[in-house]
C-alpha cells in the first residue's frame, strides 16, 4: 500500500505541473477567441498576438510614439483611470522593455551578521521625502503575487551578481527552485542499485 502510495504522489508531482500549464494555456487561446470571435478555434489568439505585434512596431517610429504619448496624455488627465494605468504600465515596464525595475538583485540584512532578506533594487535614491542615502528594495513573497518595499541605507544592501530570473524563482518558490536548486537536488537523490536482468526482462542471471 505504501508502494502504491508513492506512486501516486511521484505520479501528482509529474502530471500536476504538467496540466496546469496546459490548462493555463488553454485558458489564454480561449480567452482571446472570445475577445476576437473568428469561429476557428485559435485563429483569435494568432490575430491577437498578430496585432499586438502589429502595435508594437508602430509606437516604435516616431508618429506612432507621438500617438502613444498623447493617448498617456488622455488617459491619465482621468484621477482614477490614471492610478489604475500607471501602476500596471510601471509593473510591465519593471519586467520587460527599455526600463526594467527587477535585474538587480541584493541582499539586505535584517540584523547585524544574521538573517537576510533577497530582493530587488528599484530605486536609488529618495530623495523626495528626504532619505537621499536610502535606497528602496522591493522583496517579492513566497507561492505569493505580492511583496514588501523595504526603504535600506545604501551601504546595507549587497549587490548578486546572479541572473535576476534565477533569485525571482528561488524566492517565489520558497527557496525550492532557481539559484542551481535543481542541481543541488538532482545530487542528493540515491541512486537505486542496477539489477542484471535476462534479455526479456523477466529476472537476474543465474
Amino acid at each position: 500500500m505504501k508502494t502504491l502510495l508513492g506512486w501516486f504522489w511521484r505520479g501528482c508531482l509529474v502530471l500536476v505541473p504538467i496540466v496546469v500549464t496546459i490548462y493555463v494555456g488553454y485558458l489564454v487561446v480561449t480567452t482571446f477567441d472570445r475577445l476576437v470571435p473568428i469561429g476557428l478555434p485559435g485563429l483569435g489568439f494568432v490575430v491577437a498576438m498578430a496585432l499586438i505585434t502589429f502595435v508594437g512596431f508602430m509606437s516604435s517610429n516616431m508618429i506612432g510614439a507621438a500617438a502613444v504619448t498623447w493617448a498617456e496624455r488622455a488617459v491619465t488627465a482621468l484621477p482614477f483611470v490614471r492610478l489604475v494605468y500607471t501602476s500596471i504600465r510601471d509593473l510591465l515596464h519593471a519586467f520587460v522593455g527599455d526600463r526594467r525595475g527587477f535585474d538587480r538583485p541584493v541582499l539586505v540584512p535584517l540584523s547585524p551578521g544574521g538573517a537576510r532578506v533577497l530582493g530587488f533594487l528599484t530605486r536609488d535614491g529618495i530623495e523626495a521625502i528626504g532619505l537621499g542615502t536610502h535606497v528602496a528594495v522591493y522583496v517579492p513573497q513566497s507561492y505569493n503575487f505580492a511583496g514588501n518595499l523595504l526603504v535600506v541605507p545604501r551601504d546595507q544592501i549587497e549587490p548578486l551578481a546572479v541572473p535576476s530570473t534565477e533569485v525571482i524563482a528561488f524566492i517565489v518558490s520558497g527557496g525550492v527552485s532557481g539559484l542551481g536548486v535543481e542541481s543541488v537536488l538532482s545530487e542528493r537523490q540515491p541512486r537505486r542499485p542496477t539489477a542484471t536482468r535476462t534479455i526479456l526482462g523477466m529476472g537476474p542471471r543465474s
